[in-house]
């Protein structure tokens, strides 16, 4: 088939298809997330596509300068990124024949499966923070310490104005952490922990603008006045409008993201 309008083509050897250029896009990354090469990020979206399936034993990639074009990226990129392919058995490159797609081995296709299942259950996450992040704010309300308070006031000390997004994921973690820390229970502590971890890569969507930033910051400054007045509802209700603003600011991010993608 040719490369726009998925017709099989008189080139394509049986039970093969013509990988359509416009299928493959090379997601951006939200600031701070990927700090490799090119080459690797280019090598790291295939190798998924692969694993999950979504090129499938016998597809044919579309030529080097295709699809060089339509990852907006160099060619010799591209090409790195293949022969790094090429040495983990995932490729075959042959001349006059172009670039075929083998099957992943059982490890790597184990590998993806789990990062697949990860992002399928995001929600599941969300409403996790959403269920027990109040409780703890809650509970800090009550049992924060003078010391928890100082260290919470002191993830706070920057005007926003000052934090790049990288620093200002840093300080949305430190803040959770550290609330979870003041509700004196240590094993919902640990599970905020696990959700946080677990959250990180959607996190750094709802920081990547100035506006997100203050909305966050403002969240947090209301959070901590609840647990420094000790006014338990106050302080998981709070939490709880900061959750939901964050959730917002996700969702806009991942739209931003999507529409920036369409556009290259």
């Amino acid at each position: 088939m040719d490369s726009t309008s998925g017709t099989p083509d008189a080139t394509s050897p049986p039970g093969r298809r013509l990988v359509p250029v416009s299928a493959l896009r090379l997601p951006h990354p939200a600031p701070g997330a990927f700090r490799g090469s090119v080459s690797t990020e280019i090598s790291a979206y295939l190798e998924k596509l692969i694993a999950v399936g979504e090129l499938r034993p016998g597809d044919r990639l579309p030529s080097e300068r295709e699809l060089a074009a339509r990852l907006g990226v160099s060619r010799a990129s591209l090409r790195e990124a293949m022969h790094e392919l090429e040495a983990k058995h995932l490729v075959e490159r042959r001349p006059g024949r172009g670039t075929t797609v083998l099957t992943a081995p059982e490890q790597v296709q184990t590998l993806y499966s789990r990062l697949s299942d990860a992002d399928h259950h995001l929600r599941d996450v969300a409403e996790l923070r959403a269920t027990i992040e109040p409780r703890l704010a809650e509970l800090a309300a009550e049992r924060a310490t003078a010391a928890n308070l100082l260290e919470l006031e002191n993830v706070l000390r920057h005007p926003i104005a000052e934090v790049e997004p990288e620093e200002s994921l840093r300080l949305d973690l430190e803040f959770h952490v550290l609330i979870a820390t003041a509700a004196q229970n240590p094993l919902m502590s640990a599970i905020n922990t696990l959700a946080c971890s677990w959250t990180s890569s959607t996190r750094v969507l709802s920081h990547s603008s100035r506006y997100a930033r203050e909305v966050s910051y403002l969240g947090h400054r209301a959070i901590l006045k609840a647990v420094a007045a000790g006014d338990p509802a106050e302080a998981r209700d709070a939490m709880a409008r900061h959750l939901a603003d964050v959730a917002e600011l996700t969702r806009d991010g991942y739209e931003k993201r999507g529409t920036a993608e369409e556009d290259r």
